[in-house]
């Protein structure tokens, strides 16, 4: 399979291989979590529609806080495989230790603030009392491991920016594990005590979370300390370095999340059964999107060493690689959004009036997908040369300023309906690919100094 792949791609094997040690890992760690997230919503469902509901609102309400603190594992990735390419292993400690001190930094006062206002955020999204009632205490219990999250962020990039993603999935694999046994006590309890009901499941998503942490510690400082030779308390210029580059990412993954619920009440302005439909489609695009997400944090280690060896051209030939193998993949992944979207979308409801609404807009995504991964590679890749600001200005617009607006105009004032709104999204990714190929092929990143 692997040589077949490398003829289709261009890519030499040794080099196929090394995207794949990287890339795979860090997609099978994705795909477990949204299936830790089916399995959580199979747990709560089973306590009424209402406790699925406000687990539903309070997970979602989590989604906006996590990515607060998402920057912080590209910004420590794009660091350590620079330190890594350059063979500087003590200033890469030092980019760890200042990515841990500013997740507790950012971490603490995003806690505070966010369970100081969940009374007021939890009912802006549902505002019945039985499902509040829920909701405001499952969102505190994940609101407190934000920390958490975050520190976890910091492992990840570290791992992933030495290119031994591996070891980030071992742990994540294992933290999953705990949730499921964690939560599955504490929503239905054992023996005469009957359990916490949907609040549990949120008080064990955050136990496995703060176990992680304690395992990605142990693993890194005790079994692995020979990878941190020098983890000394990091200079103002060190954090100040890491900041520059997280925080604009944090911004922009926080203004994505709050993006896609924009988007989905604009599809809720033209009706009731589009906005139902629209629920499906994104959810779905969200899940099949993962194998580019992962290929692409793999360009991000890949680039970044390179640069830290100084071999520009390298790294410019692993961005066009990647993303290569990136198309050809989800070619594959479009192919039966195309080929089968009634099958695809009966999976989900047995309403033939939705089925009918949503089969053209999936047949767009499957034929618009293989494109429009050329933009999740890049963003990543520029993400690897330290480019964190061009690509939250670049997103920013071409999400806020292009697409809602017209979203907006065509769908619920044209009245092109969900179809137009569809059709206009995968323009707009496409675009936004054409102009990170333009990017990339300018080489200006590579002149970018961390």
């Amino acid at each position: 399979m692997l040589p077949l792949i490398a003829r289709l791609t261009a890519i030499d094997e040794a080099r196929l291989q090394r995207i794949l040690a990287i890339g795979v890992p860090i997609i099978g760690g994705m795909l477990s979590q949204s299936l830790i997230n089916l399995i959580d919503a199979a747990m709560v469902g089973r306590l009424g529609e209402q406790a699925l509901a406000a687990v539903g609102i309070g997970s979602y309400a989590s989604f906006i806080v996590v990515s607060t603190v998402m920057g912080l594992a590209s910004g420590v990735q794009a660091l350590v495989a620079r330190r890594f390419g350059a063979g500087d292993s003590a200033r890469m400690g030092h980019t760890f230790i200042a990515g841990l001190l500013l997740a507790v930094l950012m971490g603490v006062p995003l806690t505070a603030f966010f369970l100081t206002i969940s009374p007021w955020l939890i009912p802006w999204f549902n505002a019945t009392p039985n499902v509040v009632e829920v909701a405001i205490p499952y969102f505190d219990w994940r609101t407190l491991a934000v920390t958490f999250v975050a520190i976890n962020f910091v492992f990840r990039g570290f791992w992933s920016g030495i290119g031994e993603s591996r070891m980030y999935l071992k742990v994540l694999l294992l933290m999953h594990l705990a949730n499921i046994g964690i939560s599955y006590v504490l929503i239905f309890g054992i023996g005469h005590w009957a359990g916490m009901g949907a609040v549990g499941s949120g008080i064990g998503t955050a136990a496995s979370l703060a176990l992680g942490s304690l395992m990605y510690a142990w693993l890194t400082f005790r079994r692995h300390s020979a990878r941190l030779p020098d983890w000394r308390w990091p200079s103002r210029h060190e954090l100040l370095t890491l900041a520059r580059l997280a925080l604009p990412n944090s911004t922009q993954q926080t203004l994505f999340a709050l993006g896609t619920s924009v988007m989905f009440w604009i599809i809720g302005q033209i009706g009731t059964q589009q906005q139902a439909i629209g629920h499906i489609l994104i959810s779905l695009a969200l899940v099949l999107i993962l194998p580019a997400v992962g290929l692409g944090i793999a360009s991000t280690s890949l680039v970044g060493q390179a640069l830290g060896r100084e071999q520009q051209q390298d790294a410019y030939r692993w961005g066009w690689e990647v993303v290569r193998l990136a198309m050809l993949v989800m070619a594959l992944v479009g192919l039966p959004l195309w080929l089968f979207p009634e099958w695809i979308l009966r999976l989900f409801t047995p309403d033939e009036h939705l089925i009918e609404l949503g089969t053209w807009p999936l047949r767009i995504s499957g034929l618009a997908i293989g494109l429009e991964v050329v933009a999740m590679v890049l963003t990543q890749a520029l993400l690897g040369a330290g480019a964190s600001r061009q690509v939250l200005k670049i997103n920013l617009v071409m999400q806020w300023l292009v697409l809602l607006p017209l979203a907006y105009l065509l769908g619920p004032v044209a009245g092109l309906g969900l179809l137009g709104i569809w059709l206009l999204q995968g323009l707009q990714r496409i675009a936004l690919s054409a102009i990170y190929t333009v990017i990339w092929r300018s080489q200006h990143w590579a002149r970018i100094r961390l």
